[in-house]
């Protein structure tokens, strides 16, 4: 065994170039997930450092324990208690100081007349707290605001919307308020918690714009004298409470905040990471696999005299696998440091882009180092283990015949057994899509899919290639056709080294794809629902925002040129149990603006005590026109409603639907999301267009937009997206290109004499040149192919599950214009990686080549 290892070392280092992209492509695998595990810690220790430091002097939180969570909402929706609390918990022995934390949704507008914020982490305004213990912001510069009017605003927003102290704007609350900024505050030493922004008014006016009524506050934050721990005084608190009101500590509370980042951002933008370190890493496996495959074929001759001089197949393998050993701990190693360098990097350049990355430094936990490594030595020792086996079963005989190479084809064993995962890939799809749509079958389908075109890729190769480079024969004469030739000779090699592209193509078109359906389905939710000309909205997605004032529906409806104007407002409630989102409307005018389907019942007789629920929603609780369901509000209040309406769509108008009268005694902050307008015959959308404009700019200036407009508008959020899938699907791409790059660079050593025999004859430089780069692009053409294929598929798969898993209907789209250029950018990648072993081949000596054994 000794032996076996000074053997694999002296390979190294005689050979070592020849694992230069096995090397890179475990590093960049690696270097991927470390920064992102590392990031992640660093994030998540940052934020409770901020959320300690910022809450340090609140000692325990008083608010209502009522709290209703709809689906796909991580963060519950709570019932205000009263400010005249604070009076008795000031009277509460070791109580040194409480104040009311009033809150609610407040969007600032920067001096460009644009809002600031709002794509995605909330726009948050309450009121200044006096007591700077107490209070979450610190004040940096400026004085804290004393009369109506006057704000504070955290230095990151005021920064982003360039704003100064002294300066004029408007605060969507949703009603406009003009504000004078006489303050600049901090969170936690930083700007601002990352994205969110902040205005603090003075108490009456948050009491005035930010709740439903004077003496309401989303909580008390609350003070402990000397000497008396959090435990300690939440017990003291707690037997003055009102009933449905609970004290928690201020490290609870820190806690939960840290919490709600993590789950709105953190846990999600580190699982995106994961995810596409996953697929880098599995397109890292094709190419290693391909390496060692390659480089376990061309010594053949030397691992069979090893054998002939008394070498045991253990002991073959073993030198393999140990060879494949030093380049996973040395690449994985490496890719540690340089995870640690991205996460170092990102540290730097978030604060540039606008997001505050927390102060301090990196936080390096034994996880973020052992799992990349041992995922980078499992990766690579998994990968080269099967050219390991087969190296340990050559023959000594094989010793006398010439080198051999990779020869796994198409054999009908390869066919026979990739047509079979085929054809339970096909079935168990169908069966999650179209019989019993789960997600879960789907995926399994999806994972059999990729498995029959692994194993079917050197069976389609052979064909594959013939077609793709049918052309080059005309259009390149000989050197064509060398080169498809050359990509022909070994299907199994073609098929392994397109197969890392073909991965990194259809995780891109899968996207793609999905992205395009989502875009589809907006405009066909939007076409089929929404019935109106125009749409009023605000610019942003996430819980950022503002949302509408319920006021700008009733004054648009009193415009000549509009014939009906509904706003959309929300609520939430628990429906026998269940917490629901509920859509507070004016039913009569939603049925004329917006298309529900066939309904039953009566939208106008839905009163203070009447609900509109879809038929999905109807049947599943087994509902009808007449019956009675109870509903459970924030404020702890129950009511039974009369199920008065049941109507047959509800993509944009959600599943149930109450009047503003019956919402208005358990409503907080009142806001609209929508305002849809209709106009009247003969009316023109640009002159209507304009009119509503112009009542809109006395609301804060909201987004008026037509149908179409506004279908655009609500997916563009999807383009975003893309934006980021394609970035990091560079990194997979990428390991491709190095894995391509390689397998043409080891054919090159083992075709030199061939090479030197074709100079020899006439064959020049640029048309060596020109072959190598040619069949870079057949493989690549058939990666490519085979990854828009398996990624439409995929796409279809994932569409269609989600279609039937779903309330919403989803549709499928192919973007032809997109799945083009991921075909081009395929190609143009394998023409990339074709030149440096075409520079390589060109430079070969002709004597010495032709002199190689």
């Amino acid at each position: 065994m000794n032996a076996a290892l000074r053997l694999s070392l002296s390979s190294l280092r005689g050979h070592g170039r020849r694992f230069a992209g096995t090397f890179f492509a475990v590093f960049l695998g690696v270097a991927f997930l470390a920064g992102t595990l590392v990031m992640g810690d660093t994030l998540r220790a940052g934020f409770d450092t901020m959320f300690g430091e910022a809450t340090e002097g609140t000692d325990a939180v008083v608010r209502s324990a009522n709290v209703i969570t709809t689906p796909g909402e991580s963060q519950g929706v709570r019932a205000p208690v009263g400010t005249a609390l604070v009076e008795t918990v000031e009277r509460v022995p070791g109580v040194a100081a409480a104040a009311p934390d009033i809150q609610g949704a407040g969007q600032l507008v920067g001096s460009d007349g644009r809002p600031v914020g709002g794509q995605g982490p909330p726009t948050l305004a309450g009121n200044w707290i006096g007591d700077p213990k107490l209070n979450a912001y610190r004040l940096a510069e400026g004085r804290a605001p004393s009369k109506s009017g006057e704000v504070v605003v955290n230095r990151g927003a005021a920064r982003k919307g360039h704003l100064k102290i002294g300066d004029t704007t408007v605060l969507r609350t949703p009603d406009p308020v003009r504000v004078t900024i006489v303050g600049l505050a901090t969170f936690g030493g930083e700007d601002g918690m990352a994205q969110v922004t902040f205005t603090g008014m003075t108490r009456a006016d948050a009491e005035k714009y930010l709740t439903a009524k004077p003496g309401e506050a989303a909580g008390i934050r609350v003070r402990a004298g000397p000497g008396v721990g959090q435990e300690e005084l939440v017990s003291a608190l707690t037997p003055v409470l009102p009933k449905g009101v609970e004290a928690i500590t201020g490290q609870e509370s820190a806690q939960e905040n840290t919490d709600m980042v993590s789950s709105r951002f953190l846990n999600l933008f580190t699982t995106l990471l994961l995810v596409f370190s996953g697929i880098a890493l599995l397109v890292a496996t094709f190419s290693i696999h391909n390496t060692f495959a390659i480089v376990v074929a061309q010594r053949t001759r030397e691992n069979a005299l090893l054998r002939a001089l008394g070498a045991s197949r253990r002991q073959v393998t073993a030198s393999t696998l140990a060879e494949a050993s030093a380049v996973a701990v040395t690449a994985s190693a490496a890719g540690i440091a340089g995870g640690i360098g991205i996460a170092a990097g990102l540290q730097a350049l978030f604060p540039a882009i606008g997001f505050p990355f927390p102060e301090g430094g990196l936080v390096i936990s034994g996880l973020s180092v052992l799992l990349p490594l041992c995922v980078g030595v499992v990766v690579c020792l998994g990968s080269a283990l099967l050219p390991a086996v087969r190296a340990g079963r050559t023959a000594p005989l094989a010793a006398l015949r010439e080198t051999a190479v990779d020869e796994s084809g198409a054999s009908r064993t390869r066919a026979a057994v990739g047509g079979g995962l085929a054809a339970l890939a096909v079935g168990v799809t169908l069966a999650g899509v179209l019989l019993d749509p789960s997600l879960w079958l789907a995926g399994l389908g999806a994972v059999l899919a990729l498995a029959s075109f692994v194993v079917l890729g050197p069976v389609a190769s052979s064909a594959a290639v013939r077609v793709l480079g049918a052309p080059l024969d005309r259009l390149r004469g000989v050197t064509g056709s060398l080169a498809r030739r050359n990509a022909l000779r070994s299907p199994g090699r073609t098929a392994a080294t397109a197969g890392a592209l073909m991965i990194g193509v259809a995780v891109v078109s899968l996207f793609t794809v999905f992205g395009a359906s989502l875009k589809a389905t907006m405009d066909q939710t939007v076409s089929r629902s929404f019935a109106g000309d125009v749409a009023v909205s605000t610019p942003s997605f996430g819980a950022g925002g503002s949302g509408l004032s319920p006021k700008l529906a009733p004054a648009l409806g009193h415009l000549p040129a509009v014939e009906y104007a509904v706003g959309l407002g929300k609520g939430v409630a628990e429906v026998d149990g269940e917490g629901r989102a509920l859509t507070v409307t004016d039913p009569v005018t939603l049925g004329k603006v917006f298309d529900l389907g066939q309904v039953r019942g009566s939208l106008g007789d839905l009163g203070t005590d009447g609900i509109a629920i879809t038929r999905q929603e109807a049947a599943r609780r087994h509902l009808d026109t007449g019956d009675t369901t109870r509903l459970t509000f924030t404020d702890g209040r129950q009511a039974d409603f009369t199920v008065r309406a049941v109507y047959g769509r509800s993509e944009l108008v959600g599943d149930y639907v109450v009047t503003r009268a019956a919402w208005a005694p358990h409503r907080t902050q009142d806001a609209d999301t929508l305002v849809a307008v209709s106009f009247r015959d003969g009316v023109g959308t640009a002159e209507g267009k304009a009119g509503v404009q112009r009542v809109a700019e006395r609301y804060g200036s909201p987004e008026v937009q037509t149908r179409d407009e506004y279908a655009r508008s609500s997916a563009a959020g999807i383009d975003m997206m893309l934006t980021l899938v394609y970035a990091l699907l560079a990194l997979a791409v990428l390991i491709a290109l190095l894995g391509i790059t390689n397998t043409l660079t080891l054919a090159i050593h083992e075709r030199t004499r061939e090479l030197g025999l074709l100079r020899a004859v006439g064959q020049t430089r640029a048309q060596l040149r020109a072959m190598v780069r040619w069949e870079s692009v057949l493989v690549a053409a058939f990666g490519t192919a085979g990854g828009l294929a398996l990624g439409a598929f995929l796409g279809w798969v994932l569409v269609k599950a989600s279609d039937g898993a779903s309330d919403s209907a989803f549709a499928f789209a192919l973007p032809p214009g997109r799945l083009a250029v991921v075909a081009l950018v395929g190609l143009a990648a394998g023409a990339l990686a074709g030149l440096r072993p075409a520079r390589r081949a060109a430079r070969l000596d002709v004597l010495r080549a032709i002199a190689t054994e």
